[in-house]
């Protein structure tokens, strides 16, 4: 991809952006891959693997962190569309007995409430013990811990909900461990599987999967590093490129690249992966009060939406997985994506700095 393909006042911008990340912040490397009307360009600056001087490059595999939930969202509201499950089915329809205790009740907790986090139930990764295991420096003893759906899910449950179903926003990965166990009661098929299935074989999508239980990458891929949250500007780096992904699962897990994430949104908005009543359904936006999530973003379900200074409103989602950010988002006809991706778990997170290349990438007029 050359960066004739995409006009020079576009390329330029952008990758005065991506050097910045890591000139100005100090982040190991950035890529971006805009692509506009059929045409692309991919950016890169920084290195792939501190020590070796190698070049990040179009190809590599990257962990996507909560983009997976998109992809998620998006498996279910196929299954809406072929009537297998309705959005306003309760958990307890398809998951009974899991949700209760602790003043939850799985029977008040929708499908919609899921992907849309207002569900009200507790974030699993704010709880005290998941932080000391993935928030700070016993990261290192815990990278390679194993979990199950149920585990996370048990975690979620040990703390009281956060309001009552429907009534407030609160990002939450719980309600997207659910939306993946539900996938797979509603599939009788595991959500690696269904996920194949449905989108990355129809799309063609081959470095795209979900790491399940591999610690590793299957393909030439970025390394990811960490400063274990230490707020000191000169705390060691240390390299967390191999980790169990289970803690993610449906939520978190998936490993992509940038080419495959612009296929895969371009594809979606442009109303290839859901007819135009389920992909109406996700684009219906509620805007995130201040605080909750991302200042000045609103939600649907599994997506999200926010306004750039041109006035033209993108839609994807952002992700987040240690090591790693990233930022996916497009115009609403799918005609305009811009994937990117920064293999440094500090700055948190790097939001102003992904706004700003969408910003550069996304012309005004789609």
């Amino acid at each position: 991809m050359t960066a004739t393909q995409i006009a020079a006042t576009t390329a330029a911008p952008v990758q005065h952006v991506l050097d910045a990340a890591v000139t100005g912040h100090g982040f190991p490397g950035m890529v971006a891959e805009v692509r506009r009307d059929g045409r692309s360009w991919f950016g890169a600056a920084g290195t792939a693997e501190y020590g070796t001087g190698r070049e990040r490059l179009a190809e590599e595999q990257i962990r996507v962190g909560s983009i997976t939930k998109t992809f998620t969202s998006t498996v279910i509201l196929q299954l809406a569309a072929e009537y297998v499950l309705g959005l306003d089915d309760t958990v307890e329809t398809w998951l009974p007995g899991l949700i209760r205790g602790n003043g939850h009740d799985g029977d008040k907790i929708t499908i919609r409430h899921l992907l849309s986090h207002r569900s009200g139930l507790f974030a699993y990764v704010l709880d005290a013990d998941m932080l000391r295991r993935y928030s700070g420096p016993e990261l290192l003893a815990h990278r390679f811990d194993r979990w199950t759906p149920q585990e996370l899910v048990k975690i979620s449950l040990s703390h009281p909900a956060e309001f009552e179903p429907g009534t407030d926003f609160s990002y939450s990965n719980t309600n997207f461990v659910l939306a993946g166990l539900i996938i797979e009661k509603a599939t009788g098929m595991s959500y690696s599987d269904a996920l194949d299935l449905r989108i990355l074989r129809p799309l063609r999508l081959e470095s795209t999967y979900p790491a399940d239980k591999d610690t590793e990458f299957r393909g030439p891929h970025a390394h990811s590093y960490s400063k274990l949250t230490l707020p000191e500007a000169d705390a060691p780096t240390h390299d967390v490129t191999e980790l169990d992904a289970t803690y993610g699962f449906a939520t978190g897990e998936l490993i992509s690249t940038t080419g495959d994430l612009s296929t895969f949104l371009g594809a979606l908005l442009g109303g290839r992966l859901l007819p135009p009543a389920q992909l109406e359904e996700m684009l219906t936006m509620t805007r995130v009060p201040d605080g909750k999530w991302l200042d000045g973003h609103s939600y649907g379900l599994g997506l999200s939406s926010v306004e750039l200074t041109n006035g033209t409103r993108v839609y994807g989602h952002g992700g987040m997985i240690t090591g790693n950010w990233s930022y996916l988002y497009g115009t609403r006809d799918g005609r305009q994506t811009a994937a990117m991706h920064v293999n440094g778990d500090w700055g948190c997170p790097p939001v102003d700095l992904f706004i700003e290349t969408l910003n550069a990438a996304i012309e005004p007029h789609a």
